[in-house]
Protein backbone atom coordinates (compact mmCIF):
# COMPACT_ATOMS: atom_id res chain seq x y z
CA UNK A 1 0.00 0.00 0.00
CA UNK A 2 2.98 2.09 0.99
CA UNK A 3 4.82 1.87 -2.58
CA UNK A 4 1.66 2.60 -4.81
CA UNK A 5 2.34 6.49 -4.30
CA UNK A 6 6.10 5.95 -5.59
CA UNK A 7 4.88 3.92 -8.21
CA UNK A 8 2.99 6.73 -9.46
CA UNK A 9 5.51 8.88 -9.52
CA UNK A 10 6.99 9.71 -13.06
CA UNK A 11 10.22 7.83 -14.27
CA UNK A 12 11.93 11.41 -15.07
CA UNK A 13 11.42 12.54 -11.46
CA UNK A 14 12.98 8.96 -10.65
CA UNK A 15 15.56 9.49 -12.78
CA UNK A 16 16.79 13.06 -11.29
CA UNK A 17 16.34 11.55 -7.87
CA UNK A 18 19.24 9.09 -8.13
CA UNK A 19 21.20 11.50 -9.76
CA UNK A 20 21.25 14.10 -7.07
CA UNK A 21 21.81 11.27 -4.69
CA UNK A 22 24.85 9.64 -6.45
CA UNK A 23 26.54 13.23 -6.94
CA UNK A 24 26.10 14.05 -3.24
CA UNK A 25 27.53 10.77 -2.30
CA UNK A 26 30.34 10.49 -4.59
CA UNK A 27 34.34 11.12 -3.34
CA UNK A 28 35.86 14.63 -4.27
CA UNK A 29 38.65 14.79 -7.12
CA UNK A 30 42.16 14.11 -6.80
CA UNK A 31 44.10 17.42 -5.13
CA UNK A 32 47.45 17.69 -7.47
CA UNK A 33 50.24 20.61 -7.40
CA UNK A 34 49.48 23.16 -9.71
CA UNK A 35 53.03 24.38 -10.67
CA UNK A 36 53.60 24.04 -14.18
CA UNK A 37 57.54 21.98 -14.97
CA UNK A 38 60.03 24.51 -16.33
CA UNK A 39 60.26 25.06 -19.99
CA UNK A 40 64.14 23.96 -21.34
CA UNK A 41 65.66 26.80 -24.01
CA UNK A 42 69.18 27.68 -24.51
CA UNK A 43 70.05 30.93 -23.77
CA UNK A 44 73.74 32.56 -24.18
CA UNK A 45 75.51 34.88 -21.62
CA UNK A 46 76.65 38.32 -23.32
CA UNK A 47 79.89 38.92 -23.28
CA UNK A 48 81.81 42.01 -24.79
CA UNK A 49 83.85 41.26 -27.92
CA UNK A 50 85.57 42.66 -30.77
CA UNK A 51 84.49 42.60 -34.56
CA UNK A 52 85.67 43.58 -37.84
CA UNK A 53 82.80 45.33 -39.85
CA UNK A 54 82.33 43.82 -42.78
CA UNK A 55 80.38 44.96 -46.61
CA UNK A 56 79.65 43.34 -49.98
CA UNK A 57 79.62 45.63 -53.12
CA UNK A 58 78.95 44.63 -57.19
CA UNK A 59 79.85 46.38 -60.14
CA UNK A 60 82.08 45.96 -63.01
CA UNK A 61 85.45 46.09 -63.65
CA UNK A 62 87.52 49.09 -65.40
CA UNK A 63 90.69 49.41 -66.96
CA UNK A 64 92.71 52.13 -64.15
CA UNK A 65 94.92 53.37 -67.28
CA UNK A 66 94.40 53.79 -70.93
CA UNK A 67 96.32 54.97 -73.84
CA UNK A 68 94.61 56.81 -76.60
CA UNK A 69 97.43 57.55 -79.59
CA UNK A 70 96.69 60.61 -81.16
CA UNK A 71 98.83 61.79 -84.80
CA UNK A 72 100.39 64.67 -83.97
CA UNK A 73 102.17 65.24 -87.41
CA UNK A 74 101.01 64.67 -90.87
CA UNK A 75 102.43 61.72 -92.69
CA UNK A 76 102.39 58.46 -93.82
CA UNK A 77 103.24 55.59 -91.95
CA UNK A 78 106.77 53.42 -93.44
CA UNK A 79 106.54 51.26 -89.97
CA UNK A 80 104.39 49.19 -88.11
CA UNK A 81 104.71 46.66 -85.47
CA UNK A 82 103.98 43.06 -86.37
CA UNK A 83 102.12 42.68 -82.83
CA UNK A 84 99.87 45.75 -82.92
CA UNK A 85 96.81 44.05 -83.77
CA UNK A 86 94.17 44.12 -81.43
CA UNK A 87 94.19 41.88 -78.28
CA UNK A 88 98.28 41.81 -78.64
CA UNK A 89 100.05 42.42 -75.28
CA UNK A 90 102.97 44.86 -75.88
CA UNK A 91 105.21 46.15 -73.39
CA UNK A 92 106.52 49.34 -71.94
CA UNK A 93 108.56 51.50 -73.93
CA UNK A 94 107.92 49.60 -77.45
CA UNK A 95 108.16 51.82 -80.47
CA UNK A 96 104.88 50.63 -82.58
CA UNK A 97 104.45 53.34 -84.93
CA UNK A 98 107.00 55.52 -87.95
CA UNK A 99 105.62 58.08 -89.77
CA UNK A 100 107.54 59.06 -92.52
CA UNK A 101 109.95 62.03 -90.68
CA UNK A 102 111.56 62.92 -94.32
CA UNK A 103 109.85 66.82 -94.30
CA UNK A 104 110.72 67.13 -90.99
CA UNK A 105 114.04 66.36 -91.15
CA UNK A 106 114.30 68.68 -93.78
CA UNK A 107 112.51 71.46 -92.15
CA UNK A 108 115.11 70.87 -88.84
CA UNK A 109 118.39 71.30 -91.40
CA UNK A 110 116.72 74.62 -92.99
CA UNK A 111 116.50 75.99 -89.13
CA UNK A 112 119.70 74.84 -88.61
CA UNK A 113 121.41 76.50 -91.23
CA UNK A 114 119.63 79.80 -90.84
CA UNK A 115 120.54 79.70 -87.74
CA UNK A 116 124.41 79.38 -88.55
CA UNK A 117 124.05 81.94 -91.04
CA UNK A 118 122.19 84.34 -88.10
CA UNK A 119 125.26 82.88 -85.97
CA UNK A 120 127.76 84.11 -88.83
CA UNK A 121 126.40 87.41 -88.41
CA UNK A 122 126.36 88.08 -84.60
CA UNK A 123 130.49 87.12 -85.43
CA UNK A 124 130.57 89.73 -88.35
CA UNK A 125 128.59 92.55 -86.18
CA UNK A 126 131.61 91.71 -83.22
CA UNK A 127 133.74 92.57 -86.09
CA UNK A 128 132.56 95.50 -86.96
CA UNK A 129 131.89 96.66 -83.53
CA UNK A 130 135.60 95.91 -82.72
CA UNK A 131 136.91 97.55 -86.19
CA UNK A 132 134.61 100.68 -85.89
CA UNK A 133 135.86 101.06 -81.95
CA UNK A 134 138.93 101.29 -83.24
CA UNK A 135 139.24 103.45 -85.93
CA UNK A 136 136.88 105.93 -83.83
CA UNK A 137 139.81 106.54 -81.28
CA UNK A 138 141.76 107.73 -84.27
CA UNK A 139 139.51 110.15 -85.57
CA UNK A 140 139.33 111.58 -82.29
CA UNK A 141 142.96 111.71 -81.97
CA UNK A 142 143.13 113.21 -85.60
CA UNK A 143 140.06 115.50 -84.24
CA UNK A 144 141.62 116.63 -81.44
CA UNK A 145 144.94 117.61 -83.53
CA UNK A 146 142.65 119.52 -85.85
CA UNK A 147 141.23 121.54 -83.37
CA UNK A 148 144.77 122.68 -81.95
CA UNK A 149 145.59 123.68 -85.49
CA UNK A 150 142.82 125.56 -85.78
CA UNK A 151 143.18 127.47 -82.59
CA UNK A 152 146.71 127.98 -83.43
CA UNK A 153 146.25 129.04 -86.92
CA UNK A 154 143.15 131.57 -85.71
CA UNK A 155 145.46 133.25 -83.47
CA UNK A 156 148.05 133.33 -85.82
CA UNK A 157 145.60 135.06 -88.71
CA UNK A 158 144.37 137.35 -85.94
CA UNK A 159 147.80 139.02 -85.92
CA UNK A 160 148.21 139.17 -89.44
CA UNK A 161 151.07 136.29 -89.49
CA UNK A 162 148.90 133.66 -91.42
CA UNK A 163 146.45 134.94 -94.51
CA UNK A 164 142.40 133.84 -93.82
CA UNK A 165 142.83 131.43 -96.56
CA UNK A 166 144.78 129.43 -94.43
CA UNK A 167 142.23 129.30 -91.26
CA UNK A 168 139.50 128.56 -93.63
CA UNK A 169 141.69 125.29 -94.39
CA UNK A 170 142.14 124.35 -90.73
CA UNK A 171 138.19 125.01 -90.36
CA UNK A 172 137.26 122.58 -93.10
CA UNK A 173 139.84 120.07 -91.82
CA UNK A 174 138.35 120.53 -88.13
CA UNK A 175 134.67 119.86 -89.34
CA UNK A 176 135.55 116.93 -91.61
CA UNK A 177 137.12 115.67 -88.65
CA UNK A 178 134.16 115.75 -86.10
CA UNK A 179 132.06 114.79 -89.08
CA UNK A 180 133.63 111.63 -89.06
CA UNK A 181 133.70 111.10 -85.37
CA UNK A 182 130.37 111.35 -85.41
CA UNK A 183 129.47 108.89 -87.93
CA UNK A 184 132.27 106.25 -86.46
CA UNK A 185 130.03 107.40 -83.00
CA UNK A 186 126.32 106.62 -84.35
CA UNK A 187 127.70 103.51 -86.03
CA UNK A 188 128.60 102.25 -82.97
CA UNK A 189 125.34 103.07 -81.42
CA UNK A 190 123.68 101.04 -83.67
CA UNK A 191 125.50 97.81 -83.01
CA UNK A 192 122.77 96.98 -80.29
CA UNK A 193 119.82 97.47 -82.04
CA UNK A 194 121.69 95.23 -84.90
CA UNK A 195 122.73 92.78 -82.19
CA UNK A 196 118.74 93.05 -80.77
CA UNK A 197 117.60 92.00 -84.03
CA UNK A 198 120.20 88.86 -84.73
CA UNK A 199 119.19 87.81 -81.93
CA UNK A 200 115.63 87.98 -82.02
CA UNK A 201 116.25 85.97 -85.33
CA UNK A 202 118.32 83.55 -83.29
CA UNK A 203 115.82 82.87 -81.21
CA UNK A 204 112.92 82.28 -83.50
CA UNK A 205 115.46 80.16 -85.40
CA UNK A 206 115.77 78.37 -82.75
CA UNK A 207 112.12 77.98 -81.83
CA UNK A 208 111.43 77.02 -85.31
CA UNK A 209 115.13 74.14 -84.58
CA UNK A 210 113.32 72.97 -81.43
CA UNK A 211 109.32 72.68 -82.89
CA UNK A 212 111.37 70.52 -85.95
CA UNK A 213 113.10 68.63 -83.41
CA UNK A 214 109.67 67.72 -81.39
CA UNK A 215 108.11 67.08 -84.85
CA UNK A 216 110.30 64.47 -85.51
CA UNK A 217 110.20 62.94 -82.18
CA UNK A 218 106.48 62.81 -82.91
CA UNK A 219 106.81 60.75 -86.07
CA UNK A 220 107.05 57.53 -84.02
CA UNK A 221 105.16 56.31 -81.28
CA UNK A 222 105.93 54.04 -78.51
CA UNK A 223 103.90 52.85 -75.86
CA UNK A 224 103.82 54.18 -72.35
CA UNK A 225 103.11 51.15 -70.05
CA UNK A 226 102.67 47.68 -70.94
CA UNK A 227 99.76 47.62 -72.14
CA UNK A 228 96.82 45.55 -74.30
CA UNK A 229 95.82 46.73 -77.74
CA UNK A 230 92.30 47.81 -77.76
CA UNK A 231 91.77 49.45 -81.33
CA UNK A 232 94.02 49.88 -84.36
CA UNK A 233 93.13 52.68 -86.71
CA UNK A 234 96.25 53.32 -88.90
CA UNK A 235 97.46 51.01 -91.76
CA UNK A 236 100.79 50.98 -93.81
CA UNK A 237 101.55 53.32 -95.77
CA UNK A 238 98.30 54.96 -95.05
CA UNK A 239 98.62 58.83 -94.53
CA UNK A 240 97.55 60.18 -90.81
CA UNK A 241 96.12 63.46 -90.11
CA UNK A 242 97.07 65.59 -87.24
CA UNK A 243 94.04 64.65 -84.18
CA UNK A 244 93.68 61.32 -85.69
CA UNK A 245 92.94 58.70 -82.91
CA UNK A 246 95.86 55.86 -84.48
CA UNK A 247 95.97 53.42 -81.50
CA UNK A 248 93.69 52.41 -78.17
CA UNK A 249 95.31 50.61 -75.88
CA UNK A 250 94.36 49.48 -72.11
CA UNK A 251 96.91 49.45 -69.52
CA UNK A 252 97.62 45.54 -67.68
CA UNK A 253 99.53 47.20 -64.77
CA UNK A 254 96.14 47.72 -63.10
CA UNK A 255 92.09 47.43 -63.09
CA UNK A 256 89.39 49.31 -61.09
CA UNK A 257 85.74 49.36 -59.95
CA UNK A 258 83.53 51.65 -58.39
CA UNK A 259 81.83 49.77 -55.12
CA UNK A 260 78.63 51.81 -54.08
CA UNK A 261 78.54 51.48 -50.59
CA UNK A 262 76.11 52.90 -47.70
CA UNK A 263 77.37 55.93 -46.19
CA UNK A 264 75.96 54.14 -42.75
CA UNK A 265 78.30 51.08 -44.12
CA UNK A 266 81.36 53.63 -45.32
CA UNK A 267 81.63 54.73 -41.70
CA UNK A 268 81.53 51.51 -40.15
CA UNK A 269 84.41 50.51 -42.08
CA UNK A 270 86.89 53.47 -41.05
CA UNK A 271 85.94 52.48 -38.00
CA UNK A 272 86.29 54.92 -35.11
CA UNK A 273 86.83 58.45 -36.42
CA UNK A 274 86.67 61.68 -34.62
CA UNK A 275 83.31 63.32 -33.40
CA UNK A 276 81.83 65.30 -36.34
CA UNK A 277 84.11 64.01 -39.38
CA UNK A 278 82.34 65.01 -42.65
CA UNK A 279 82.18 62.93 -45.44
CA UNK A 280 84.08 65.73 -47.37
CA UNK A 281 87.20 65.01 -44.91
CA UNK A 282 87.04 61.16 -45.24
CA UNK A 283 87.15 61.90 -49.05
CA UNK A 284 89.90 63.59 -48.42
CA UNK A 285 91.71 61.87 -46.26
CA UNK A 286 90.90 57.97 -46.94
CA UNK A 287 92.74 55.15 -44.66
CA UNK A 288 92.75 52.92 -46.74
CA UNK A 289 95.18 50.61 -45.04
CA UNK A 290 92.75 50.35 -42.09
CA UNK A 291 89.79 48.59 -45.10
CA UNK A 292 91.20 45.31 -46.94
CA UNK A 293 88.95 44.38 -49.86
CA UNK A 294 89.00 40.94 -51.87
CA UNK A 295 87.59 40.49 -55.32
CA UNK A 296 85.77 37.77 -56.98
CA UNK A 297 84.58 37.26 -60.74
CA UNK A 298 80.80 36.75 -60.41
CA UNK A 299 81.84 33.70 -63.19
CA UNK A 300 83.46 32.29 -60.70
CA UNK A 301 83.60 32.68 -57.48
CA UNK A 302 86.38 30.49 -56.25
CA UNK A 303 88.73 33.13 -57.46
CA UNK A 304 89.82 35.48 -54.71
CA UNK A 305 91.89 39.01 -55.78
CA UNK A 306 93.65 40.97 -53.13
CA UNK A 307 92.44 44.42 -53.66
CA UNK A 308 93.28 48.37 -52.02
CA UNK A 309 90.57 51.16 -51.62
CA UNK A 310 92.51 53.49 -53.85
CA UNK A 311 90.25 56.80 -53.77
CA UNK A 312 86.62 58.36 -53.60
CA UNK A 313 84.69 59.51 -56.94
CA UNK A 314 84.02 63.54 -57.08
CA UNK A 315 80.45 63.05 -56.01
CA UNK A 316 78.28 61.05 -53.87
CA UNK A 317 75.22 59.15 -55.60
CA UNK A 318 72.79 62.03 -54.39
CA UNK A 319 69.51 58.95 -55.66
CA UNK A 320 70.98 56.15 -54.02
CA UNK A 321 72.67 57.72 -50.78
CA UNK A 322 76.40 55.90 -51.50
CA UNK A 323 79.76 56.39 -51.67
CA UNK A 324 81.17 55.75 -54.86
CA UNK A 325 84.11 53.62 -53.61
CA UNK A 326 87.05 53.31 -56.04
CA UNK A 327 88.87 50.19 -55.93
CA UNK A 328 92.12 48.64 -57.78
CA UNK A 329 93.47 45.37 -58.08
CA UNK A 330 97.03 45.32 -58.74
CA UNK A 331 98.32 42.72 -61.57
CA UNK A 332 95.08 41.65 -63.00
CA UNK A 333 96.34 39.13 -65.12
CA UNK A 334 98.64 37.39 -62.30
CA UNK A 335 98.78 34.19 -62.47
CA UNK A 336 96.14 33.87 -65.79
CA UNK A 337 95.69 30.30 -66.56
CA UNK A 338 92.30 30.21 -68.78
CA UNK A 339 89.90 28.79 -68.77
CA UNK A 340 91.09 27.85 -65.03
CA UNK A 341 91.78 31.27 -64.18
CA UNK A 342 90.47 34.15 -65.72
CA UNK A 343 92.30 36.91 -66.07
CA UNK A 344 90.23 40.56 -64.84
CA UNK A 345 88.92 42.19 -68.12
CA UNK A 346 86.99 45.24 -68.45
CA UNK A 347 83.44 44.95 -68.17
CA UNK A 348 83.56 41.71 -66.00
CA UNK A 349 80.80 41.58 -62.88
CA UNK A 350 82.89 41.04 -59.57
CA UNK A 351 81.73 41.10 -56.14
CA UNK A 352 83.72 42.82 -53.60
CA UNK A 353 83.94 42.01 -49.61
CA UNK A 354 85.51 45.04 -47.67
CA UNK A 355 86.90 44.51 -43.82
CA UNK A 356 86.98 47.18 -41.88
CA UNK A 357 89.06 48.39 -38.47
CA UNK A 358 88.17 46.19 -35.50
CA UNK A 359 85.77 47.74 -33.15
CA UNK A 360 86.40 46.86 -29.24
CA UNK A 361 83.63 46.44 -26.79
CA UNK A 362 80.69 45.57 -28.94
CA UNK A 363 77.74 43.38 -27.65
CA UNK A 364 76.73 40.51 -30.74
CA UNK A 365 73.70 38.45 -30.43
CA UNK A 366 72.26 35.99 -32.91
CA UNK A 367 69.38 37.21 -35.31
CA UNK A 368 67.00 35.19 -34.19
CA UNK A 369 67.10 36.31 -30.60
CA UNK A 370 65.88 40.18 -31.82
CA UNK A 371 62.14 40.05 -31.84
CA UNK A 372 60.78 43.12 -33.14
CA UNK A 373 63.04 45.80 -30.80
CA UNK A 374 62.63 43.19 -27.62
CA UNK A 375 64.97 40.58 -26.57
CA UNK A 376 63.65 37.67 -23.88
CA UNK A 377 66.48 37.34 -20.82
CA UNK A 378 66.46 34.94 -18.81
CA UNK A 379 66.43 36.81 -14.81
CA UNK A 380 66.48 36.24 -11.96
CA UNK A 381 64.81 32.60 -10.31
CA UNK A 382 64.90 31.80 -14.06
CA UNK A 383 61.89 33.65 -15.10
CA UNK A 384 61.38 34.87 -18.36
CA UNK A 385 61.85 38.68 -19.02
CA UNK A 386 60.99 40.74 -22.19
CA UNK A 387 64.01 43.97 -22.58
CA UNK A 388 64.18 46.72 -25.29
CA UNK A 389 67.38 46.80 -26.86
CA UNK A 390 68.36 49.57 -29.84
CA UNK A 391 70.02 47.28 -32.34
CA UNK A 392 72.75 49.42 -35.28
CA UNK A 393 73.59 46.62 -37.40
CA UNK A 394 73.78 43.08 -38.68
CA UNK A 395 76.23 40.91 -40.11
CA UNK A 396 76.83 37.35 -40.43
CA UNK A 397 73.83 36.39 -38.54
CA UNK A 398 74.74 38.66 -35.50
CA UNK A 399 73.21 41.70 -34.69
CA UNK A 400 74.91 44.73 -33.40
CA UNK A 401 73.17 46.13 -29.43
CA UNK A 402 74.36 49.34 -28.91
CA UNK A 403 71.95 49.54 -25.69
CA UNK A 404 69.58 47.87 -23.57
CA UNK A 405 72.17 44.61 -22.41
CA UNK A 406 75.51 44.45 -20.44
CA UNK A 407 77.97 41.77 -20.52
CA UNK A 408 76.44 39.11 -18.33
CA UNK A 409 73.22 38.65 -18.97
CA UNK A 410 71.29 35.54 -20.43
CA UNK A 411 69.75 35.87 -23.63
CA UNK A 412 67.36 33.33 -24.52
CA UNK A 413 68.18 32.06 -28.61
CA UNK A 414 64.79 29.97 -28.57
CA UNK A 415 62.11 30.83 -30.10
CA UNK A 416 58.81 30.58 -27.71
CA UNK A 417 55.52 30.39 -27.81
CA UNK A 418 53.99 32.00 -26.50
CA UNK A 419 56.75 33.87 -25.06
CA UNK A 420 54.32 34.97 -21.05
CA UNK A 421 56.58 37.50 -19.02
CA UNK A 422 57.53 35.32 -15.61
CA UNK A 423 57.39 31.82 -17.04
CA UNK A 424 59.75 29.64 -15.15
CA UNK A 425 62.78 27.77 -17.81
CA UNK A 426 65.47 25.73 -17.88
CA UNK A 427 68.63 27.58 -18.80
CA UNK A 428 71.10 25.26 -21.08
CA UNK A 429 73.99 27.19 -22.21
CA UNK A 430 74.73 26.94 -25.68
CA UNK A 431 78.04 27.26 -27.44
CA UNK A 432 79.55 30.22 -28.79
Amino acid sequence: MRLAPLLALPPIALGIAAAVWMIASAPGPDQIDGGAPALPVRVMTVAADEIRPTATAWGNLRVADTWVAVAEVQGEVIWRHPDLEPGRLIPEGTEVLRIDPADYELALAQSQADLAVLEAEGAQLTAEAANTGRILELERARLALAEADLTRTRTLTQQGTVPQSRADEAERATLLARRTVAELENTLALIPSREERIGAQSARTQAAIDRARRSLDRTTLTTPFDLRVNEVNSELFQTVAPGQVVIRGNGIAAAEVVAHLPIDSFRRLLGSAPEGITLTDMMRDIPATRIEVTLSPLSDPRQIWTARVDRIEGALDARARTVPVVVIVDDPYAGADPPRRLPLMPNMQVQLSFSGASIAGIIAIPEVALHGGFVRILGPDDLLELRPVTATFAQEGRVIITDGLSPGDRVVIDDLAPAIPGMALTPVEAPQ
